[in-house]
């Protein structure tokens, strides 16, 4: 991987950008919102194909030992997709250059979808043979793509194509502003969040998961702590089809077996793992969605705290992870700031109710500028079914409040960071508070622990700016008598000098004719 600058999804600039830099150029008018399932539908034709290249040419070797290599139980036995002929990279490049361009790709989608269940509904209907798309463009795009070896042993254990498709996902989140965020949660959030809860064992779910980013998230944590992936299971759900497609395919690039289900009513409406009960609940829900349709579900069971109001759905999305949370389970979220504070619609009662039941754990106060799609504050959920279990600590009572408000660094004119030792700051302050780890110590401006009786003085407002204070400034041990004198000298300078403008300005002036 090049070293030096990053993006601003986290991945170091080197062959991405340059790669990111032609593709976008092939766009020409496209929209981004359109080119990105062109683009990332290819990268992945390129990746299953070069994996099944690999694993060919090693059964052809062994097929003196009875080994077919045209048997796809072989291939689906290593964790390895089933190529058929016409969807090879090698046909693809061959043909790039033809009129018919299009409908050849469409039909290799078809035919890897065909051969693989778990990637049904995901690449048909993709319509690369449209009219709108540039042939000669999309030949182009092969080529390019094709540079680049994606699926081999030694580029899949690099995760090349895991940082190709990433920082993809990052820039087109960019380029469509708004409704890139649908899709994209940014790494730095992703990885504060995994960092914090530690997903090593158990059930991760996440009921509006996008391109799939947190459990992708979530399997790197597993390997960096030499975990096993076999012991973790993954849920997740999302309304929006493509990006329930971009999801299947992330996940899938990397060998992630997921239960990731698509309808378009989402998981208020029609929950896709009703009876599900989770051991960690991981999201970026949409910030104050208005449209939820919340006058459909006033009796819902999952309104245990009060019933969220019909034209915001933060709180309907803090119910629902509490609901799929198992009896030791953890949930850790992203929402607006409002959430923090808000009383209107009865939101401050439903927040009232669920720091009674002491399931808020920790809140985080993020900077400004981390999203692609929205310049709205926001702010870091930790709710807790048991916090007496904490490994070493009991916690009950109390909530920890972090402020990283001025953490962060600006990876282009509108986008922040956080970086890795600070998501590291904060995920270890997290922990030495719970009791695993490191000595916890309250720090003036940045965390404090808040026992409820706090909480309640302040109308159950999560604030972390109203518990942390203000931050000491660091004194530069010069006396305050010698201060002022200096100061009020260097004053009196400047309007002695102030005078001497005047008068020159003034002179200036009469010597045009006007007089002041």
């Amino acid at each position: 991987m090049a070293k030096g600058k990053t993006n601003g999804n986290g991945a170091n600039l080197g062959f991405e950008e340059k790669l990111w830099q032609t593709a976008d150029k092939l766009r020409n008018n496209m929209d981004a919102a359109e080119y990105k399932h062109v683009v990332l539908g290819l990268i992945f034709l390129k990746y299953i194909s070069d994996a099944f290249e690999e694993k060919n040419q090693f059964l052809t070797r062994e097929s003196v030992l009875g080994a077919d290599p045209e048997d796809p139980d072989e291939y689906r036995a290593e964790n390895v997709f089933w190529v058929p002929k016409e969807a090879r990279w090698e046909h693809l490049k061959k043909n790039a250059k033809q009129p018919i361009i299009g409908k050849i790709i469409d039909e290799a989608m078809d035919a890897v979808e065909r051969d693989n269940p778990s990637l049904k509904g995901v690449l048909s209907s993709m319509n690369y043979a449209r009219p709108a798309l540039d042939k000669q463009r999309l030949g182009e795009l092969i080529d390019l793509i094709g540079t680049i070896g994606l699926g081999d042993y030694e580029s899949r254990s690099k995760d090349i194509l895991g940082r190709v498709y990433e920082y993809f996902l990052g820039q087109f989140a960019d380029a469509e502003g708004k409704k890139g965020g649908q899709f994209y949660t940014p790494r730095s959030i992703v990885k504060t969040l995994v960092e914090m809860l530690e997903p090593y064992k158990g059930r991760i779910y996440d009921p509006c998961c996008g391109s799939g980013g947190m459990f992708v998230q979530s399997e790197k944590f597993v390997k960096a702590h030499e975990g096993r992936i076999g012991d973790i299971a993954v849920y997740g759900q999302e309304s929006n089809r493509t990006t329930w497609r971009l999801c299947k395919m992330n996940l899938a690039i990397r060998g992630i077996d997921a239960n990731v289900q698509w309808n378009n009513e989402g998981s208020f409406l029609n929950d896709a793992h009703k009876d599900l009960k989770a051991d960690f609940v991981i999201a970026n829900p949409p910030f104050n969605d208005s449209d939820w349709k919340g006058e459909l579900l006033k009796g819902d069971i999952r309104w245990k705290f009060g019933v969220p109001p019909t034209g915001n759905a933060n709180f309907a999305w803090v119910q629902h992870f509490i609901h799929h949370l198992s009896p030791t389970g953890i949930a850790g979220f992203v929402l607006a700031n409002g959430s923090m504070s808000s009383n209107t619609s009865g939101e401050g009662e439903i927040r009232k109710n669920i720091i009674e039941a002491d399931l808020v754990d920790c809140m985080v106060a993020l900077p400004s500028q981390l999203f692609y799609n929205t310049m709205i504050p926001a702010c870091l959920w930790f709710v807790s079914r048991d916090k007496k279990n904490h490994k070493f600590r009991d916690r009950r009572g109390e909530v920890l409040f972090i402020d990283v408000r001025k953490m962060g660094v600006m990876v282009d004119r509108r986008h922040r960071e956080l970086t890795d030792d600070e998501v590291q700051k904060i995920a270890s302050t997290y922990h030495a508070w719970r009791g695993e780890g490191g000595k916890y110590e309250d720090v003036v401006g940045f965390c404090m622990a808040v026992k409820l009786d706090e909480i309640r003085k302040h109308g159950h407002i999560l604030t972390p700016g109203r518990y942390v204070g203000a931050e000491e400034v660091e004194k530069d041990g010069e006396p305050f008598e010698e201060k002022m004198a200096r100061l009020t000298g260097e004053l009196a300078g400047q309007f002695k000098r102030s005078r001497e403008l005047e008068g020159e300005i003034g002179k200036n002036l009469a010597g045009l004719g006007f007089k002041v």
